[in-house]
């Protein structure tokens, strides 16, 4: 039985992307279908030029299909205006990336306040989440530093905690383990598993076997197209 498009974070269909390079036509993602039922929680993986990530350029609205269709909880992505677009990216949807992307001038807190500004949603009562969101990743007692007196694992933690100011449920993550260390790594892990059991959907891309398998469920691409699709759990 499939799925109401409703009853999904997102919905793929003959999903393609092209773009010219050096005068020469780039399939990057060359027809694929999937379904992320809400909840779910994916790796994709795939060697470089894979595809995977102009997939999650476009699962994050910062790109569109050239066909096919991508509902975005029922809603078409490709419709969209760019205006709709940044309104999507800003509160629906969290964004972790391996090179964890903070500002170097700004605090723990306000690092993590930052998409409120994008958002415009600036309160007291906002700026109280994102303390509890700081506590939450077990950083309350690193407030005022800024990122270059913390570790990788604890800038992550803010770009987790940042990613998670504007409550979305769908949480993006492009290698966010890629520059730790294996500890780390664990930690960081166990935090999107807790993220994850709390009925955030979330899509990890990532080459390393070990996040994958604490993933429910695996999308192998390789030259624009999805090889495998397996569950784990």
């Amino acid at each position: 039985m499939v799925s109401s498009p409703l009853e999904n974070a997102a919905t793929i269909c003959d999903m393609r992307k092209e773009y010219s390079l050096g005068g020469e036509t780039v399939h990057a993602i060359q027809g694929i279908s999937f379904e992320v039922p809400v909840g779910d929680y994916i790796s994709i993986m795939g060697p470089s030029g894979s595809g995977k990530s102009t997939l999650l350029n476009i699962l994050g609205c910062l790109d569109r299909p050239t066909s096919g269709s991508y509902l975005l909880s029922g809603d078409d992505v490709r419709q969209m205006s760019d205006d709709q677009l940044a309104e999507t990216r800003a509160t629906r949807i969290g964004f972790v990336f391996q090179s964890y992307n903070l500002l170097p001038a700004l605090s723990v807190v306000e690092n993590i306040e930052v998409p409120l500004y994008y958002s415009g949603k600036i309160s007291a009562a906002r700026r109280t989440r994102c303390l509890e969101l700081a506590e939450m990743v077990g950083l309350s007692d690193r407030l005022a530093h800024r990122p270059a007196q913390l570790s990788g694992g604890q800038q992550q933690r803010v770009a987790i905690a940042r990613s998670l100011v504007n409550d979305p449920r769908f949480i993006l993550a492009d290698e966010p383990t890629g520059n730790l260390d294996s500890t780390t790594t664990g930690e960081i892990l166990d935090l999107m598993q807790q993220l994850n059991s709390e009925g955030r959907t979330i899509i990890v891309v990532t080459h390393e076997s070990e996040v994958a398998e604490r993933t429910k469920r695996s999308i192998v691409l390789r030259d624009g197209k999805i090889m495998d699709d397996k569950r784990h759990m």
